[in-house]
């Protein structure tokens, strides 16, 4: 085999479509974009611009659910990284470890909404930790090496519906 004699797979490759080339081509004249009008030239620009007008759609007033208001952002933690940092000894697993307690060790950077333990790596070491979710896998993870999860309950404030005192 030489560099000259490669060539694509059979089928891969398509010649592009030459328009403009004359009536017995099939794509002469209109070259396929019909007659007349901005449509049939280039650089159209009509979903929804009203030539400079306020859009409609950005003069209708938003509607539907948003998540926004209630949703968790949450830290993710590994468990290989929980053991990277307790044989590093940033970490006393002796102790109850908690979320603060992994801020201050330099294992996450913020706490956010609370942390989440991910069943990403392997834990060998008894540890007891106090945090606001665990994946399933995490949990088991920790069970078997002879720990346990103390999950945190996060307070939400009830939400008073319109005219609600």
């Amino acid at each position: 085999m030489k560099l000259n004699e490669i060539k694509p797979k059979a089928g891969s490759t398509k010649n592009r479509m030459r328009v403009g080339r004359g009536i017995g081509s099939g794509k002469g004249k209109t070259s396929g974009v019909g007659q007349k009008g901005q449509k049939s030239r280039s650089g159209v620009a009509i979903g929804g611009y009203e030539g400079g007008q306020m859009p409609l759609y950005m003069r209708m007033p938003k509607s539907g659910f948003n998540n926004t208001k209630f949703a968790t952002n949450l830290v993710e933690l590994s468990l290989g990284h929980l053991q990277a940092a307790i044989d590093a000894k940033k970490v006393d697993a002796k102790k109850a470890i908690d979320e603060d307690m992994l801020v201050e060790a330099g294992v996450v950077s913020r706490k956010r909404d609370g942390i989440k333990l991910l069943a990403n790596g392997e834990l060998t070491t008894k540890v007891e930790l106090k945090i606001t979710k665990a994946s399933k896998g995490a949990t088991e993870a920790v069970e078997k090496a002879g720990g346990k999860i103390e999950l945190i309950v996060r307070e939400v404030a009830p939400i008073k519906k319109r005219g609600e005192k």
